[in-house]
């Protein structure tokens, strides 16, 4: 019996490090109970007395704060199981007592099972035993990519290494004929980071509306990715990022600042959910994905150069222009590239079996609203490849993104418009995301989209159209005009192919054939030189006026200043080519460019015989940046100071003003950390060194941003293996 005044309850064991090792979240803790759904934990609990089964151990578990049987956040268990459960009663716990028990001495080895559909989330799990109660636990409860009944199962471990224990990442952005790769730290293990994922659904809209159906819908990662998309922008609520596509970025940081998500997240956290200042496509895609997986959604990050912004759901890219060459401002975009994340799930909403099961694409960028809040996904890939645009969540605009027609139009002067051309092969290029295991790029394109002019393509962009015609008619008739004219043309083209060899005829040559060649690589703070080249098949002389025009511009379109403009006339010789050289200088783009990313060269070349048909070509100029290089001067230990060494050479005549170095890195750097190092004179080399102190085993990755008054945000990294 038990003494006298003595509680029932002596304590508990979580066995914390033994279950979060299993579970795979040791990595983010061994002090808090971290486990997946759909896989057993266990406790133990020690009672002051003998355990007597006639006297059944009674145990609720429940998240949130309206939990009930119906809606799948309680659960009521019992050791022997003598519980009656409402016949409505969801996600039902499991409860086995261990052999291992001793029941005599009252120390008891309970074994949990959560289902593999249970809510996410924060959980208490209380015991009651002879009319005395304990807080058993408190716990945190994620998806289960290894679990086979959890609807975010991914068969492949390499591939779960991938998108969801790999901490440190690779995103793709362009050069001007390259792509480059940028490091990005997802730091999603992080114990604060996984606190912030937390309240970060707890302050999403529909919580705040109806938590109780909120909380209940977490056990769907269909619901929970459209949470967190819409929840990484703060567009519709307080949300953790705030987005802006120009300068000056006054108040926070320019977008191209961050290297990773931790710093972003817990400012958002410690600022009182205030949105951190500033981000733009590929900031929300790797905030997102640190998000996603760090609740054990399989994610990847997803770069699409050329990336189409359809804003009226024509799924065509409309672009209008004066006879002078002059763009006619209009909705519709090319972005020079978009980041989006993919999450894998399967999809039971969108039909029996596994049709449209796999990655789904998530889009945490704000830039169309999706039921009324800017967010967007996810679509599922599959439906995009078959151009299924009848489906939910946002098909056609993703659709859109990587396989809509570009179309340019020639606005008279007296208002009528005609059809310059017809790009098919313009949007949705080199789709991009990092292999398994490595740092090389892998190309997805081929996941998207069926290859450009067969018939498989054109048979997908007919039925895309056609399923989402219908809505469209009755939204906005100018954008069905333009869909039914891309219609019209497609079914034409399907014909051509049909009646040929398999592939789309391209038709005539132009008359006259334009391209743009680099002289030498284009760097930030060197002169930009390129050729302009023109071609013909005609068999006499062609005089031509030629119209260049450089502007600045950011990577989603928006044009900036004019860097330059000339105005020449040339003659073409048959059949020969005519080079015509363009030189930016640095002086003269320096200013201008400070806060863009690339350089707009656009040509419009009339026949001075047969003006009215003008020629057009453009070209996007991604400067690349100046050499920063960092390396670890010590053998990186844990708990021990390690030693890196920064250079930089200011490549310019010019005195470099305020110049900082920010240090940051999951596991190496608790906190973003500033170095303010004055200026530098032209043509000096800076050379410094720091230490930093490194908290976490394993591979990690410093990550280093030079910034000053001529060149913004200049970046490098240095991978390391600290050790024990």
């Amino acid at each position: 019996m038990t003494a006298i005044g003595k509680p029932l309850f002596e304590g508990v064991d979580l066995q914390c490090v033994t279950n979060n090792t299993a579970h795979r979240t040791e990595v983010i803790s061994v002090d808090q109970l971290i486990v997946r759904r759909g896989q057993p934990f266990t406790l133990t609990l020690n009672l002051n007395e003998a355990f007597n089964r006639t006297s059944p151990l009674f145990i609720n578990v429940a998240t949130g704060d309206y939990a009930n049987e119906r809606q799948g956040t309680l659960c009521l268990l019992a050791v022997p199981d003598v519980v009656r459960r409402s016949p409505v009663a969801k996600a039902v716990w499991k409860v086995e007592l261990d052999a291992r028990s001793s029941t005599q001495t009252g120390n008891l080895i309970l074994t949990f099972t959560p289902p593999a559909d249970a809510p996410i989330g924060w959980y208490k799990m209380v015991a009651s035993y002879k009319h005395e109660e304990m807080l058993l636990a408190k716990l945190t409860m994620l998806f289960n990519p290894w679990c086979p009944e959890d609807s975010v199962f991914l068969d492949n471990e390499k591939q779960r290494q991938e998108y969801v224990m790999n901490e440190d990442g690779v995103i793709y952005m362009p050069g001007t004929h390259s792509i480059q790769s940028k490091g990005w730290d997802y730091g999603q293990f992080d114990p604060t980071i996984m606190f912030i994922c937390i309240n970060l659904l707890d302050r999403n809209r529909k919580h705040l509306k109806d938590p109780a159906d909120d909380v209940a819908a977490r056990c769907d990662p269909i619901y929970v990715g459209r949470v967190v998309s819409a929840m990484v922008n703060s567009n519709d609520d307080r949300g953790v990022v705030e987005g802006r596509w120009e300068a000056p970025y006054y108040g926070g940081r320019s977008p191209t600042h961050w290297t990773g998500s931790g710093p972003i997240l817990t400012q958002w956290y410690y600022n009182q959910f205030h949105p951190v200042k500033f981000g733009q496509c590929w900031v929300f895609a790797g905030v997102m994905c640190s998000v996603m997986r760090l609740l054990g959604i399989p994610c990847r990050t997803i770069t699409n150069f050329s990336s189409a912004h359809d804003t009226n759901a024509s799924l065509t890219i409309d672009n209008f222009y004066t006879e002078d060459g002059r763009n006619i401002p209009f909705h519709d975009s090319i972005w020079n590239f978009h980041v989006w994340t993919e999450g894998w799930m399967r999809r039971p909403d969108l039909s029996e079996g596994s049709k449209y099961d796999g990655w789904q694409v998530l889009d945490s960028t704000p830039q169309e609203t999706s039921d009324g809040i800017y967010c967007c996904g996810p679509a599922a890939k599959r439906a995009i490849l078959k151009g299924d645009t009848d489906l939910k969540y946002d098909v056609p605009f993703v659709y859109a993104e990587v396989n809509s027609d570009c179309v340019d139009w020639l606005v008279r002067a007296d208002g009528s418009i005609e059809e310059i051309e017809v790009d098919q092969k313009l949007v949705g290029k080199n789709i991009s995301t990092k292999a398994v295991g490595s740092d090389i790029r892998e190309d997805v394109t081929h996941e998207y989209k069926h290859k450009e002019g067969t018939k498989k393509e054109r048979k997908g962009f007919i039925k895309a159209i056609v399923e989402n015609y219908e809505n469209l008619s009755e939204t906005d008739r100018f954008a069905a005009m333009l869909s039914s004219v891309a219609l019209a043309r497609a079914r034409r083209d399907l014909q051509s192919i049909t009646s040929s060899n398999g592939t789309l005829d391209e038709g005539k040559p132009s008359k006259v054939t334009m391209r743009f060649e680099e002289v030498s690589e284009p760097v930030n703070g060197q002169d930009v030189s390129l050729n302009l080249v023109l071609s013909s098949k005609n068999t006499a002389n062609r005089p031509l006026s030629v119209n260049i025009r450089v502007r600045a511009m950011k990577y989603n379109g928006i044009l900036g200043a004019i860097i330059k403009t000339e105005q020449r006339k040339e003659t073409l010789l048959p059949k020969r080519e005519l080079s015509i050289p363009i030189l930016v200088p640095f002086s003269v783009y320096s200013k201008p460019m400070l806060d863009y990313d690339s350089m707009r060269v656009s040509a419009v070349v009339k026949d001075i015989e047969n003006p009215d048909h003008p020629y057009m070509a453009e070209d996007d100029v991604v400067l690349l940046d100046p050499p920063i290089t960092i390396t670890a001067v010590d053998d990186p230990r844990l708990y021990r100071f390690t030693r890196f060494n920064v250079v930089f050479k200011n490549p310019v005549n010019k005195t470099l003003k305020g110049c900082s170095l920010t240090v940051s890195g999951s596991g190496l750097c608790r906190d973003e950390r500033e170095i303010r190092l004055g200026d530098m004179l032209p043509f000096t080399q800076l050379n410094i060194n720091f230490r930093v102190f490194p908290y976490k085993r394993g591979k990690k990755t410093l990550h280093v941003v030079f910034d000053c008054s001529i060149f913004r945000d200049i970046k490098g990294s240095c991978p390391v293996i600290v050790k024990k």
